[in-house]
């Protein structure tokens, strides 16, 4: 398809050149999130191994493109124009997991969906990792954020990391870093665009196999019964300190407050869910007014957990 949508075609080009034949120009992205809002990609190419890392490096280079390393879409929200840059994909070579019963240890790569994770885990008879059955993301992209739920998150998990620099040489090299070098903080962590986890080693603890799914069939229920289905980003706000974001949204009354194809969730108030067919104009305007409401009613500043990609601006309250 053609480069033409864009501001700079010539640069989109320079990018699908270097990557070659397997770089997709004009690629669907906000319809790979979650909320299946949001316009394509530049350019899209997924990486199977090293070499691919370095050809994304290259294009980048070549064409002064953004890298947007791209998981499962739990926690993105792309703009409807799109994305005018290189959305990068780990394919199946990352998708590995390996179990070491005798340490209680398993190492993922970056593309293994969190879910899975938590239930082969589970299987082995591995536990202390099924609070992650509750996260629809990618072991990449927790590690990332500092995912985390029902009591638990990746840096209580976390042994070390392999992350691969596109800025450094050489690029396709990559480094362990453990859990203290990451800097993991509450959904935050020290790793920046240019950083791309390939890889992560995580601590268990022994337990038996159906203890540890029956905890992982209480969070399903759970999740079943206190969050929405249908098309979110999951939390949208940060809880603020010593409170609860969803609590506080609710609290302001405005569970169920719609703007366009877009409304705060019934279900639970830090979430917004969109109709078929939304936009993700329609969910920027509503955080925008619920972080305007929430902080005219309490002080209470909103800072947004989902990453917001394509936009100029954040929505800040007026």
């Amino acid at each position: 398809m053609s480069p033409e949508r864009w501001s700079d075609p010539d640069a989109i080009r320079r990018a699908a050149t270097v990557l070659g034949g397997e770089a997709r120009v004009n690629a669907p992205l906000g319809a790979l999130t979650t909320s299946r809002v949001g316009g394509p990609a530049a350019v899209a190419f997924a990486a199977n191994g090293p070499s691919d890392l370095q050809r994304v490096s290259e294009a980048a280079a070549a064409s002064g493109l953004e890298i947007l390393v791209v998981g499962r879409g739990s926690n993105l929200l792309v703009a409807d124009h799109g994305f005018e840059g290189i959305a990068l994909f780990l394919g199946d070579a990352y998708g590995r997991i390996e179990l070491d019963h005798a340490n209680a240890t398993v190492t993922a790569g970056a593309s293994v969906a969190l879910p899975v994770l938590a239930r082969q885990c589970a299987s082995a008879g591995i536990g202390g990792l099924e609070w992650a059955v509750g996260v629809p993301g990618s072991v990449g992209g927790a590690v990332r954020m500092n995912a985390g739920g029902h009591g638990s998150d990746m840096a209580s998990c976390l042994i070390d990391a392999d992350i691969v620099d596109l800025q450094a040489e050489p690029r396709d090299e990559a480094e362990a870093r453990d859990v203290d070098a990451m800097e993991l903080g509450y959904r935050s962590s020290g790793l920046q665009d240019c950083h791309v986890v390939v890889r992560a080693r995580l601590s268990g603890r022994p337990t038996s196999p159906s203890t540890a799914m029956d905890q992982i069939a209480d969070i399903v229920r759970w999740r079943r019964e206190h969050q929405p289905g249908g098309q979110n980003s999951g939390s949208v706000f940060v809880n603020p300190p010593a409170e609860s974001a969803g609590a506080r949204i609710d609290q302001t009354g405005l569970r169920g407050l719609r703007i366009g194809t877009a409304e705060v969730s019934r279900v639970h108030a830090n979430f917004i869910v969109s109709d078929p067919g939304g936009t993700a104009a329609d969910v920027v305007a509503l955080m925008a007014e619920v972080r305007r409401r929430v902080t005219e009613s309490s002080g209470i500043v909103l800072q947004p957990e989902i990453r917001m990609v394509g936009f100029e601006t954040a929505p800040a309250p007026s």
